[in-house]
C-alpha cells in the first residue's frame, strides 16, 4: 500500500479497510490499492455526511410548476406546421449520420427470476427474442432505412460486461457489424454502513456497486466513446433503456424537434394514470426543467388539478432522452461530473472484524446512485414531447404484475395487432377487444407504420382474423 493511500485513509478515519491486507497476496492487495485509488477522495467526507449520516433533506421550491410539453397531436396549425418541419430534419440527421444510439443495461434480471444480464432475458410473445436481439434488429432495419451503420453505445456494469459481450459474440451480434457496437462499462461507487464507515465485501475489496445511470455521462467521457461520436460526426445521443423494447429509438419528430428547439437535452413524456404513479414528474423551477421523484412529490401537489379536472403534474418521465454531445463534453471536460447524490438503504453482504462473510436480513448500509434526469437543470435550453405509452412505455422490470414481463409482451402484442390494423389487416379480437392470439411483428422488417403497410401489400396480407394461432411476421 503507498503511503500516499495509507494518508487519506487516516485522515478520512477509514484505516480499517485494511485490517486484512497483510493475510493479502501480492495480487489482491493491488486490487484493492487500484480500488481505494479511484475514490472520490476529495469529497468523501463531504458525500458521508451529507448522504450518511444524515438522510438528505428533499426542498421542493416554492415556485414548483408544471413542465410545459408539446402534445402528441398539434393543436394548431402553427404546431402541425413546426411537426412537419421537424420530422424532415429528423429524417435529415438520421440520413446524414448525425445520431448514435446509447442503451443503459447494466442490470442483471434477478428481480425476474433470471440469471444473467437482463438484456439477455428472453422477452418476445412468439419467438422469444432476447431483449438485446430485439434492439439489435431495431438498430439493423435503422441502418438500412437511412443507410447509414449507426454506432450503438452499451453501458454495462462490472457485474455483467463480461456476460454481456460473450451474448453477443455468441450471436455473431445480430448481424450487425461488430464494430457498430461500443461496450463500456459504468463507474462504481462504495457502500457505506450507517455510521460512514467503507464495507468490505472481501477482504480484498471494497463493497462496491453501480453508480446510477447518471454515470453514464462521465464515463463515455473516460471510455474515449465522445472522442468516436466527434470524429464519426455524431451531434445527438438518443438515450433508452435495456427494459423498454417499446421504445421508438430514434423518433424523427422527436430528434427534429430536439434540433429545431435547439435544446440540449430533451426528454419524452407520458400522461400520468393517476397522481401517485411511480414515475418521475416533469417540473419548472427558477425558469429550469427538472424531475421530481414520484416518492418526493407532495401529495397536496400530486392530487392538485386544472379547471377541467386533469392532473397539474401530467407530465411523468419513462427515461426516455436525446442528447446533444456537445452537452454530455461541457459536463464531463474537467474529469467529474457535479450531479446530486440519491441514497439508497440497502442490504449489502460484508466482512465482520472477524473477517466472516454476514448476509444481513435487513437493511445495513447506505448506497449512492446518480440519475442522468438531473443534468436537465444543467442545460441551456430543454424540451419535452409527449408521447403515447402503448407505442413507447413497456418496462420489463418484474416476473408478474404491473411493469412485468406479463404487462410487457401484451402491449407488444397490442401495439403489432394495432399496426396490422392501421395497414389494414384485419385480425382476430376476443370478447374483451384484446388480441385472440399472440402476434409479433420483427423489428428486422417493421419498426413503424408505413413499414407495416408497405410489407403487408408485398407479402398481400389482408386478414389474419381466421389463423388460429401465435402470429410472426418478419
Amino acid at each position: 500500500m503507498t503511503i500516499q493511500i495509507s494518508t487519506l485513509l487516516k485522515q478520512h478515519r477509514q484505516e480499517h479497510v485494511l485490517k486484512f491486507y497483510n493475510e493479502l497476496n501480492e495480487n489482491s492487495k493491488a486490487k484493492l490499492a487500484e480500488q481505494l485509488k479511484a475514490l472520490p477522495w476529495n469529497n468523501l467526507d463531504e458525500l458521508i455526511s451529507q448522504y450518511v449520516i444524515n438522510y438528505p433533506k428533499i426542498s421542493i421550491p416554492e415556485d414548483l410548476q408544471p413542465a410545459p410539453f408539446f402534445p402528441t397531436e398539434p393543436d394548431s396549425d402553427a404546431t402541425a406546421e413546426l411537426y412537419q418541419q421537424a420530422r424532415a430534419e429528423g429524417v435529415r440527421l438520421l440520413q446524414n449520420g448525425r445520431v448514435s444510439f446509447l442503451m443503459v443495461a447494466g442490470g442483471q434480471g434477478t428481480r425476474l427470476g433470471f440469471d444473467g444480464p437482463k438484456g439477455t432475458y428472453p422477452i418476445t410473445p412468439v419467438k422469444g427474442k432476447s431483449l438485446f436481439q430485439y434492439f439489435s434488429e431495431k438498430i439493423r432495419h435503422f441502418g438500412e432505412k437511412y443507410g447509414v451503420e449507426f454506432t450503438w453505445y452499451i453501458m454495462t456494469s462490472e457485474l455483467n460486461h463480461e456476460a454481456t459481450t460473450q451474448f453477443f459474440a455468441d450471436h455473431e451480434f445480430f448481424g450487425l457489424d461488430q464494430d457498430q457496437i461500443v461496450f463500456f462499462t459504468q463507474g462504481t461507487m462504495p457502500a457505506f454502513d450507517n455510521s460512514g464507515k467503507l464495507l468490505l465485501s472481501a477482504k480484498d475489496s471494497l463493497a462496491l456497486s453501480p453508480d446510477g445511470h447518471g454515470g453514464t455521462l462521465l464515463a463515455l467521457h473516460r471510455c474515449g466513446c465522445l472522442e468516436r461520436m466527434r470524429s464519426e460526426g455524431v451531434e445527438y445521443l438518443s438515450y433508452f433503456q435495456v427494459d423498454n423494447p417499446l421504445v421508438s429509438i430514434a423518433d424523427p419528430l422527436f430528434l427534429g424537434l430536439h434540433a429545431l428547439e435547439q435544446s440540449e437535452m430533451s426528454a419524452i413524456m407520458l400522461a400520468k394514470t393517476g397522481p401517485f404513479e411511480k414515475l418521475g414528474n416533469f417540473c419548472i423551477s427558477g425558469g429550469r426543467l427538472q424531475i421530481i421523484e414520484y416518492s418526493d412529490l407532495p401529495d397536496a401537489l400530486a392530487e392538485s388539478r386544472n379547471p377541467d379536472g386533469s392532473l397539474r403534474f401530467i407530465a411523468g418521465s419513462p427515461a426516455i432522452h436525446i442528447l446533444n454531445r456537445s452537452f454530455v463534453e461541457k459536463l464531463t471536460a474537467s474529469g467529474q461530473l457535479n450531479l446530486p447524490w440519491h441514497r439508497a438503504d440497502k442490504k449489502v453482504p460484508f466482512i465482520n472484524d472477524c473477517g466472516e462473510l454476514v448476509n444481513p436480513e435487513t437493511p445495513n448500509a447506505v448506497k449512492l446512485e446518480s440519475f442522468i434526469f438531473d443534468a436537465l437543470p444543467l442545460a441551456s435550453k430543454t424540451m419535452i414531447l409527449e408521447a403515447v405509452r402503448e407505442e413507447e412505455f413497456a418496462p420489463t422490470k418484474n416476473k408478474t404484475g404491473v411493469d412485468s414481463v406479463e404487462s410487457c409482451r401484451m402491449m407488444l402484442i397490442e401495439r403489432d395487432a394495432l399496426r396490422l390494423e392501421r395497414a389494414g389487416v384485419k385480425i382476430a379480437r376476443d370478447t374483451d377487444g384484446k388480441a385472440k392470439y399472440p402476434i409479433e411483428l420483427s423489428p428486422a422488417v417493421i419498426i413503424d407504420d408505413n413499414d407495416a403497410i408497405e410489407y403487408c401489400k408485398e407479402k398481400q396480407i389482408s386478414d389474419l382474423s381466421k389463423t388460429e394461432t401465435a402470429i410472426y411476421l418478419g
